[in-house]
C-alpha cells in the first residue's frame, strides 16, 4: 500500500515527523518498506499565465510567448510545445531556476530570439514518467506568481507499507488512518458521506445467481455524463502519489474511492449493456476480451458479471473491453460489490493478471462499506462529469455475508501470554480504538469484531491485537526457563549439514530452487514422470511439483552460463515428488552438476574440461563419509535425460538409490546448452546411513600380495568382475585394487586387460604358499567360468 502522507494527515495527524510516523506504523505490525518524496528536487518555478503568443520568425515549430509571472513585467520566452496557448496557467521556470538533475535555466537565444525562462512540462519537473506530449497546463484558478512547489504541496512524502495477506483492511487511507489513530491515540476524522438524492427513476435490473460468491451487489445508473471533462488536478495528484496513473474521470473516481475507502468499483457504459446485470458462473468455454486487450477463455469455476447476452467482466479482477467507458460514453452504470475472498482467490493469477481490485478482494473487503462507497463515487462523479443519478439497485443475500461472532478473551490467558497484567481500562481502550465493542462479564472479555477485520476470529488474535497496540517494545523481556534434555547424537548417521559441507569443500556451491517446475522442462527430462499439478500456480512455468532435482539445477546452470560463468559446480538438497496426490511419495534427495573446465584458470592449470569420472569421484567421496564404501555399486543403465553411453544407476546394498551421468545430447540441444553437463542425484537417506568406526587389532603377521591380469571382453563390467573375485577370495582378503586397464598390442580386438592387486593377511598366523595358491586358483576359476576371463601371461 502506497499513499501520500499529506492525504493520511487529513484523516489523522499525530504530532510526529515523517520518520517517526513511519516507525509508529512499523511498530504496529505494518512494516514500512520505503519513504520517498512525491517529486524530485527543483526550485525557482512559479505559476504563470500566457498572455500572448506569436509564431517564431525563423522556426515553424516554435512560438514566442509573453508570460505574466507575478513580477509585474511580462517575460518573453520561446516555447516549442504544441499545446501552448493564450490564457493558460503554466509552471514557469525563471532564469536562475534549477530543475531536476541539476538543470539550470539561463538566458538564451533560440534562432535569434531571446528567451528568459522556460514553460515546463510535467516530465521536466519530474512529475511524469517518460516524455510529456506538451506543457503542463494548470487549472484556471491557479494563483499567478505563487511558488509552484508550494501551490502543488510537493514537499510531501510517500509511505509504502508492506502488508501481510491478513491485513487487507489496511489497503486504503481509511484503514491506515484507523491504525495510526490506534497506535498514537489521535482521533480519526472521516469525510462526511451523505446519500446522493436520485434525480431520475432510471434503474438497470440486477440479479445474483451465485450468492456464495457475491452476497452483495449494488448498481446505479448515472445519465448524461461528460466523460471529456478533466479529472481535477488534486485527484490526479493523489492517484499519482499512490502509484496509479490518471486515465479518465470514471476510472479515476473508482480508483480514488478504492484508495480512500478500500472498496474496488467499476463503471460500465450503460448503452452497450443488454437487459440487465447478472452475477453468475461463466459458461464452459465462454470467452471475454479484457480491458488490457487480452482474450481469455473462462470456465464454470469463474464468477463473472454478465448482461443477458455475454460476460462483461471477471468478478473482482478486471472488466471487459466491450463494456468499458470510452470517450463516446453518455450514460454510466456504476457497480460496487462484495465478493467472497475464496471465490476470487487465485483467479487473477490463473489468467496471468494482478490488479488492485483482485489484490483487495482476495484479502477481504469490508462488506458494510459498499453503499458508502457507491454514494462517495456518485458524489465525486457528479462534481466532475455532471449527470443525473438514479436510485441504487441492490441484490443482497445476508445469510451468505461473513458472520461476525463474539470472541472471548480470558484475563488470565492474556496475562500469561504477554507476561504482564494490563489494567482492564487499558484493554478496553485498545478494543475501542480498534473499532471493537466489548463487555466484561466475569473473568473474560466478550469482544464483537468489526466487519473489516476478517483476521480476528479466535482468542489468540485478540491477544496479538492487544500486544501490538500496547506496544511490543513495552512488554517485559524474560529469558524462558526450561529443563532441556540433549538430543541423541546418532554417530552412524551423516547429517545433511555434513554432506553439504563436504560438497562445498569439493568446490560446489549450494543452489536453492523452487519445488515447482515447468511442465515442459520436466517432460523433456523425464517423459514418464508423474507428479502433482498445482491448482493455483505462481506462474505457468511453475505449475507442477518437481519429480527430480535436475530441472531446478539445469535452470540455475543456464542462469550462470548466460552471465559468462563458464565453470559451474552446483548442488542442491530437497524433496522430490513422485506419483499423484492419492499415492504421493516424497523423497529427500541430494543432487549436483558440474560443467566447464576441470581446474580454475591459472598459469599452471590444465585446460581440459570435466568428464564423467570427475563427477563419479566427487560422488564416491560423498559416499565414503559413512564408512561403508563397499555397500555402493554403479551399474551402466539408461535414463531418459542422460547420455545412454555415459550414465549409471547408483545402488546401495542392491537397492537403486540414484543416478549419475552426462546430460543427453538431445536435451542439451533443446535447452541450448553448448558445453557438456554432468549430473547426479542420490537419495539423502542412503548417503546418511553409515557405520560407527571400531578398533580392530593389527596383525603381526606378514601380508601376501598377488597380482592377476585377466583378458575379458569389452562388455564385461569391471565392478561386476571385482565383486565376484572378492567374494571368492576368502575371509582373509584385506585389500583388492584395480591398478591397470589396458587395450592394445598383445590384447585381442574387442577385449581388454584388467590387472588386479589382491592382498591377504591372517590375524593370528602366517599364510603359506599352498593356502594362497588355492585362493588364487578359486579366483581364476570363477573369473573363467562366469566371464570367460583368460589369465594374461
Amino acid at each position: 500500500m502506497k499513499f501520500s502522507e499529506a492525504w493520511l494527515r487529513e484523516w489523522v495527524s499525530p504530532a510526529l515527523e515523517t520518520q517517526a510516523l513511519a516507525d509508529a506504523i512499523t511498530m504496529a505490525g505494518l512494516e514500512v518498506d520505503a519513504i520517498g518524496s512525491v517529486a524530485e528536487s527543483f526550485s525557482g518555478v512559479v505559476v504563470a499565465e500566457v498572455i500572448a503568443k506569436a509564431p517564431h520568425p525563423d522556426a515553424d515549430k516554435l512560438n514566442v510567448c509573453q508570460v505574466e509571472d507575478g513580477s509585474g513585467e511580462p517575460v518573453q520566452v520561446v516555447c516549442g510545445a504544441p499545446n501552448v496557448d493564450v490564457g493558460q496557467k503554466v509552471p514557469f521556470a525563471r532564469v536562475g531556476a534549477v530543475l531536476p538533475e541539476n538543470f539550470k535555466i539561463k538566458k538564451a537565444k533560440l534562432r535569434g530570439v531571446e528567451s528568459r525562462g522556460m514553460i515546463c512540462s510535467a516530465s521536466e519537473l519530474g512529475l511524469e514518467e517518460g516524455r510529456s506530449a506538451g506543457i503542463f497546463v494548470l487549472p484556471a484558478d491557479a494563483p499567478t506568481g505563487q511558488d509552484f512547489r508550494d501551490w502543488m504541496a510537493l514537499d510531501d512524502a510517500t509511505i509504502e507499507v508492506d502488508l501481510t495477506p491478513n491485513r487487507g483492511d489496511c489497503l486504503s487511507i481509511r484503514g491506515m488512518a484507523r491504525e495510526v489513530g490506534c497506535v498514537t491515540g489521535n482521533k480519526v476524522i472521516e469525510p462526511s458521506i451523505a446519500p446522493v438524492v436520485a434525480r431520475n427513476n432510471a434503474q438497470f435490473p440486477v440479479t445474483v445467481s451465485d450468492g456464495e460468491g457475491c452476497p452483495r451487489y449494488l448498481g446505479r445508473v448515472i445519465k448524461d455524463v461528460d466523460i471529456s471533462a478533466q479529472t481535477p488536478l488534486w485527484m490526479q495528484e493523489r492517484l499519482r502519489r499512490s502509484g496509479i496513473r490518471s486515465i479518465d474521470p470514471a476510472v479515476d473516481v473508482t480508483n480514488y474511492v478504492m484508495l480512500e475507502l478500500g472498496q474496488p468499483m467499476h463503471a460500465f457504459d450503460l448503452d452497450v449493456l443488454e437487459g440487465g446485470i447478472e452475477v453468475r458462473r461463466a459458461h464452459a468455454a465462454e470467452r471475454l476480451t479484457l480491458l488490457d486487450g487480452q482474450e481469455v477463455e473462462l470456465d464454470e469455476r469463474t464468477l463473472v458479471i454478465a448482461d443477458r447476452q455475454r460476460a462483461l467482466a471477471i468478478a473482482g479482477v478486471m472488466g471487459g473491453e466491450a463494456s468499458g467507458v470510452s470517450a463516446k460514453t453518455r450514460h454510466l452504470f456504476l457497480e460496487a460489490a462484495f465478493f467472497s475472498p475464496l471465490t476470487v482467490a487465485g483467479k487473477a493469477r490463473e489468467f496471468g493478471l494482478h490488479t488492485d481490485a483482485s489484490h483487495r478482494f482476495e484479502r477481504g473487503v469490508d462488506p458494510e462499506i459498499t453503499r458508502n462507497a457507491m454514494e462517495r463515487a456518485t458524489e465525486l462523479l457528479m462534481a466532475i462529469v455532471g449527470g443525473s443519478p438514479g436510485p441504487i439497485s441492490e441484490a443482497r443475500q445476508p445469510e451468505c455475508l461473513p458472520q461476525r461472532k463474539d470472541v472471548v478473551l480470558r484475563r488470565e490467558r492474556l496475562s500469561a501470554c504477554l507476561g504482564v497484567r494490563l489494567a482492564d481500562e487499558d484493554v478496553q481502550r485498545i478494543f475501542r480504538s480498534l473499532g471493537m465493542t466489548s463487555s466484561a462479564p466475569g473473568d473474560s472479555w466478550h469482544v464483537k469484531v468489526p466487519s473489516w477485520r476478517f483476521d480476528v476470529a479466535i482468542e489468540e488474535d485478540l491477544i496479538e491485537e492487544v500486544a501490538r497496540i500496547h506496544g511490543y517494545n513495552l512488554l517485559p523481556v524474560r529469558r524462558p526457563a526450561a529443563r532441556l534434555a540433549l538430543s541423541a547424537d546418532h554417530e552412524a548417521t551423516q547429517p545433511l549439514s555434513r554432506l553439504r559441507r563436504h560438497l562445498v569443500s569439493r568446490g560446489y556451491q549450494e543452489a536453492i530452487t523452487y519445488s515447482f517446475v515447468s511442465p515442459e522442462l520436466q517432460a523433456l527430462l523425464q517423459p514418464q514422470a508423474v507428479s502433482p499439478t498445482l491448482a493455483n500456480p505462481i506462474s505457468s512455468d511453475m505449475s507442477v511439483m518437481r519429480h527430480s532435482l535436475f530441472p531446478g539445477l539445469l535452470k540455475a546452470l543456464m542462469h550462470n552460463l548466460n552471465r559468462q560463468q563458464t565453470r559451474v559446480r552446483l548442488f542442491e538438497s530437497g524433496l522430490v515428488f513422485q506419483g499423484g496426490l492419492d499415492e504421493l511419495v516424497q523423497t529427500s534427495m541430494v543432487g549436483g552438476l558440474i560443467c566447464g573446465p576441470r581446474q580454475i584458470e591459472g598459469w599452471s592449470a590444465m585446460r581440459d574440461t570435466v568428464d564423467f569420472f570427475d563427477l563419479k569421484g566427487d560422488l564416491e567421496s560423498l559416499m565414503a563419509l559413512g564408512g561403508q564404501s563397499d555397500a555402493w555399486r554403479f551399474a551402466a543403465e539408461t535414463h531418459p535425460s542422460l547420455h545412454p553411453g555415459r550414465s549409471a544407476r547408483v545402488y546401495r546394498e542392491g537397492k537403486p538409490v540414484g543416478w549419475l551421468g552426462a546430460l543427453h545430447p538431445s536435451v542439451r540441444a533443446e535447452l541450448g546448452l553448448k558445453p557438456e553437463v554432468y549430473l547426479f542425484e542420490v537419495e539423502q537417506a542412503a548417503l546418511a546411513e553409515g557405520s560407527v568406526p571400531s578398533f580392530k587389532p593389527l596383525s603381526r603377521y606378514p601380508e601376501v600380495r598377488r597380482d592377476l591380469a585377466f583378458v575379458v571382453e569389452d562388455s564385461v563390467a569391471v565392478a561386476d568382475l571385482m565383486e565376484r573375485i572378492r567374494a571368492e577370495a576368502g575371509a582373509w582378503l584385506t585389500q583388492w585394487q584395480l591398478f591397470d586397464v589396458y587395450q592394445g598390442k598383445g590384447v585381442p580386438d574387442g577385449h581388454k586387460s584388467i590387472a588386479l592387486g589382491l592382498t591377504w593377511q591372517h590375524p593370528s598366523r602366517t599364510l603359506n604358499d599352498e593356502e594362497i595358491n588355492q585362493l588364487i586358483d578359486a579366483v581364476i576359476g570363477r573369473a573363467q567360468s562366469d566371464y570367460g576371463a583368460v589369465l594374461r601371461g
